[in-house]
């Protein structure tokens, strides 16, 4: 298994695995109110982003409002007592995520390109400058960069309307799982999506102008070489 696999896995683990199963055991097994569940079974990736925080030893806007939306809803649900609040969070957290993805985009810095971009060029130099040629000259590829990451925006926005109906309507121990089954899904629709409308059309022009740029420098070689020769 590569690193990146591992760390997704891991990340899968404790973000999604761990809040949902402590949840159940804490109110089944313990004996806990639901909002207790709920509170408890948020400890781990609250503590993760903030852990994120810090090893970055920068203010990262987004990790940041994720946080503080976290907290807001615990104390909330802390001080009202309505499990439903606490899971209203969790979409509250969806749309701050698709808002601000959203906002990047008609700001013309799409946020997705941070973890788009090593995904595309690989850690190759060639398609490394092709990435930034085409990103100064092709419209089109700005476009299939922007579209990138509306589509997650759209998607994070659709997710938390979904959950928040779900949380005033589904009864609370359902909410919990089916609320994870959304996001599961919202996912494996914003990938096919944004891969189909974004990624894909932006790989076949990394690899044509990555392409194009090295036959240029091979021409200039082979003429040395044959002028070398003679």
């Amino acid at each position: 298994m590569t690193t990146d696999k591992r760390r997704t896995l891991v990340s899968l683990v404790l973000d999604v695995g761990v809040p949902l199963g402590s949840y159940y055991l804490l109110k089944g097994a313990f004996g806990m109110t639901a909002v207790a569940a709920l509170a408890w079974s948020s400890v781990v990736p609250v503590l993760r982003t903030g852990w994120g925080l810090l090893r970055q030893r920068e203010v990262n806007g987004l990790p940041l409002l994720v946080l503080l939306v976290n907290l807001v809803g615990l104390l909330l649900g802390f001080e009202t007592g309505d499990a439903r609040l606490m899971l209203v969070k969790d979409s509250a957290i969806s749309s701050v995520v698709g808002i601000v993805l959203l906002a990047s985009v008609v700001a013309g810095r799409p946020m997705m390109t941070v973890t788009l971009k090593p995904w595309l060029i690989k850690g190759d130099v060639r398609k490394e400058a092709a990435w930034e040629r085409l990103r100064r000259e092709s419209p089109a590829f700005r476009r299939a960069e922007s579209r990138f990451s509306g589509v997650w925006g759209v998607a994070f926005v659709g997710e938390c309307a979904v959950r928040a109906v779900g949380a005033y309507t589904v009864p609370v121990d359902t909410m919990v799982w089916l609320g994870t089954v959304v996001m599961a899904v919202t996912m494996m629709l914003a990938f096919v999506v944004s891969g189909a409308l974004g990624a894909v059309p932006m790989a076949h022009m990394i690899g044509r102008a990555a392409c194009s740029e090295g036959r240029g420098e091979a021409e200039p070689d082979s003429s040395l070489a044959g002028s070398t020769h003679g």
